[in-house]
């Protein structure tokens, strides 16, 4: 394993879509996902999408939490070419974070429940639903993987806020859903 280096805005692999997984059984895609745990790891992270460690490939790690209370001692699921539907029409509001955005934290609408599926690193369909703070890392990593930072979802720009002041944005809600 290979602690990554994650790549930032501005760079062009994090605003273009990434190609899908011909092979989610190929040695270097299975290597992939193990240096993109570690990385996420290493930077505190909850869930990480290949395009943040600069491979421009459908390939998603993330904790499947429901809360930051959970901690990240469990096992991620590795998620390739992952598809999200929304279930139901609810939406909520969460602070967010990116490991490719350092610093910078914004209030963020999203579904509050989706269906996913994807292939494991066996090449096996998996799929479930996820809710909470697991379906809002989903939803974000996912954005990744079709060029989409968190910024863009914002519906209001002064809802963002320095980590240092992300309080204020954690009090306008109510909670303090998720960080990175």
């Amino acid at each position: 394993m290979i602690i990554r280096t994650i790549e930032l805005m501005g760079n062009p692999v994090l605003a273009a879509r990434a190609a899908t997984v011909a092979d989610p059984t190929a040695s270097e895609i299975r290597s992939l996902a193990e240096d993109m745990i570690a990385t996420m790891r290493d930077a505190g992270g909850i869930g990480i999408a290949a395009p943040q460690v600069d491979e421009s490939l459908r390939l998603v790690v993330a904790l499947p939490i429901a809360s930051r209370e959970e901690g990240r001692d469990i096992a991620p699921l590795v998620l390739v070419n992952p598809v999200l539907e929304p279930i139901g029409g609810e939406r909520e509001d969460g602070v967010e974070g990116c490991l490719s955005i350092p610093g910078i934290r914004g209030i963020v609408p999203r579904w509050s429940k989706v269906a996913w599926r994807a292939q494991d690193l066996d090449g096996q369909a998996i799929g479930g639903e996820a809710r909470g703070l697991f379906a809002r890392v989903l939803q974000r990593e996912v954005d990744h993987l079709d060029g989409v930072l968190f910024l863009s979802r914002m519906p209001d720009i002064t809802l963002l806020a320095m980590d240092a002041e992300a309080r204020h944005l954690m009090e306008t809600i109510g909670n303090a859903e998720d960080d990175a």
